[in-house]
């Protein structure tokens, strides 16, 4: 039986998820770091805030004033990635 809760990664291997999707995802997060529900792909969301907020690295990355720019967008793209979705 299929997971209910795929994470990104997992639909993205499946091409469910699109890289111009993930990117989406970044930006909506950068944009607005208090997003919670973020249609990801068809028929599932992401808590954008508690995928970088559950992600020790990223959470760290993305608060540091020194973080570069492009880290900071590599940080939140992993943690996106490795973040479950909710079933919209």
């Amino acid at each position: 039986m299929p997971d209910p809760n795929p994470t990104v990664g997992e639909l993205f291997k499946a091409k469910a998820v699109t890289d111009d999707q993930v990117n989406a995802a970044v930006d909506a997060y950068h944009a607005d770091p208090g997003t919670t529900a973020h249609p990801i792909a068809d028929g599932y969301s992401l808590d954008l805030a508690a995928a970088i907020a559950g992600h020790g690295w990223a959470s760290q990355v993305v608060s540091d004033p020194e973080s570069s720019p492009g880290l900071k967008r590599a940080a939140t793209r992993t943690a996106i990635l490795l973040a479950r979705t909710q079933k919209a």
